[in-house]
């Protein structure tokens, strides 16, 4: 059985998540939790936040939560927000506040 969650919009940049991503893939439930609570940098606080909501939906499917390993976790762009900053002379410099979508899934597997 799979369980999977979806955070869509998160004001993260996707290649930063993505980093953080791979370092908890494979990795059971519980330690992926323990390591993303202890990683210092705000993608690991939101994608904490994902694995715990596909926890929850796997416990909602009444699935064996103790057997879960981290199967997937899949990391898209979402949209830009274009700003600009004033900048010397009066010009103005583009600054783009990116956006991510964050699916995490779940499966049963052996620790």
């Amino acid at each position: 059985m799979e369980s999977k969650a979806i955070a869509k919009y998160q004001r993260v940049s996707p290649r930063k998540t993505r980093l953080v991503a791979q370092n908890v893939k494979g990795l059971p439930v519980e330690d992926a939790l323990n390591m993303l609570k202890f990683t210092p940098n705000k993608p690991a606080g939101v994608l904490y936040g994902v694995v715990r909501s596909a926890l929850a939906n796997a416990n909602q499917s009444n699935i064996d939560v103790d057997s879960m390993i981290v199967k997937d976790v899949i990391v898209n762009e979402g949209p830009t927000w274009k700003r600009f900053m004033p900048r010397s002379q009066g010009r103005a410099m583009h600054i783009r506040k990116r956006t991510s979508h964050i699916t995490v899934i779940l499966a049963e597997g052996q620790e």
